[in-house]
């Protein structure tokens, strides 16, 4: 598999807020790679430093082997922000503009390409300013397309969509993915990565938790759903207990996390022990999210 993207320990820092703290991601020709982590964790900046929209404090970045040369981003799409198009032109006409800005040849033929890619050809002729959120981020996808590039860098793509909406930004990635384009996402809405991303790295505070492939990621702790009478008191006995680890309010339960292959009946036991009995537990079905708790709790 090719390299696309390698970063060796990237610093940032705004003031005295360290955004960055040597970070070292590697991503491979053909993934759909995740960035994921709180607010805060340095996603959004580290995009724009391989970008070359940040400069770094520190470190270095190499896209195709190629080390930082700005003629790379020739061959990288992007979407950093919101849609950001002139209201009141049509879609052919605002294409035109991202066209002639990248001096793009077959400038007709590149714009019907990608409307009838992101399914918007249908309404080419209407202004940008009557689309719906959806549409909008669709044009932006098209508009980052325009040039054929062989990676995608996106920036929480479905981020403010109502469910349609996300539905089809998830789609046209997967689909632009099947063509053996690389494609980079830094999102939040963690049910959405799990649902497009062949590889996932996870920041917290500026630092790589981890990075793997999502099924390496998912193989983790087991996951309970747990109650009783009164959770309070529940939660602080968790605290007592070095095998389980709260994770998040499941009302009226809790989700906890339990090392190794501890039986059910021994946690039932433990807790007992600790005067508080369960009146609910059950397996939790695992996702990126309770899994992505567990890691950036740890």
């Amino acid at each position: 598999m090719n390299e696309i993207l390698k970063t060796e320990e990237i610093r940032k820092s705004y003031k005295k807020v360290e955004a960055l703290k040597g970070l070292s991601i590697t991503v491979q020709k053909g993934q759909i790679y995740g960035i994921l982590g709180p607010n805060g964790s340095g996603k959004t900046t580290t995009l724009g430093i391989i970008l070359g929209v940040i400069q770094s404090d520190g470190g270095s970045f190499s896209w195709f082997g190629k080390g930082e040369l700005d003629v790379n981003r020739k061959n990288i799409g992007a979407l950093l922000e919101t849609p950001n198009f002139y209201p009141y032109l049509n879609a052919i006409d605002n294409l035109k503009i991202v066209a002639t800005i990248k001096s793009l040849d077959n400038i007709s033929e590149r714009i019907e390409r990608v409307l009838r890619r992101v399914d918007l050809w249908k309404r080419k002729k209407a202004q940008f300013k009557t689309y719906s959120l959806g549409m909008k981020q669709r044009l932006a996808i098209a508009s980052a397309i325009l040039a054929d590039p062989e990676v995608l860098v996106l920036d929480e793509p479905t981020n403010g969509l109502d469910p349609q909406g996300i539905a089809e930004i998830r789609d046209l990635i997967l689909d632009i993915a099947k063509e053996g384009k690389t494609i980079i996402i830094a999102s939040h809405i963690l049910d959405e990565i799990e649902k497009m991303c062949t590889h996932v790295a996870i920041l917290k505070n500026g630092e790589l938790i981890t990075e793997a492939t999502l099924d390496e990621i998912m193989i983790q702790d087991k996951v309970l759903c747990i109650g009783s009478d009164n959770i309070e008191e529940l939660k602080f006995a968790i605290t007592e207990i070095p095998a389980l680890k709260f994770l998040q309010d499941l009302a009226p339960n809790i989700l906890v996390s339990v090392d190794g292959d501890i039986p059910n009946a021994l946690v039932n036991k433990m807790l007992a022990e600790k005067g508080v009995y369960l009146n609910t537990l059950m397996l939790h079905r695992k996702n990126l999210e309770s899994t992505f708790l567990e890691i950036v709790n740890s």
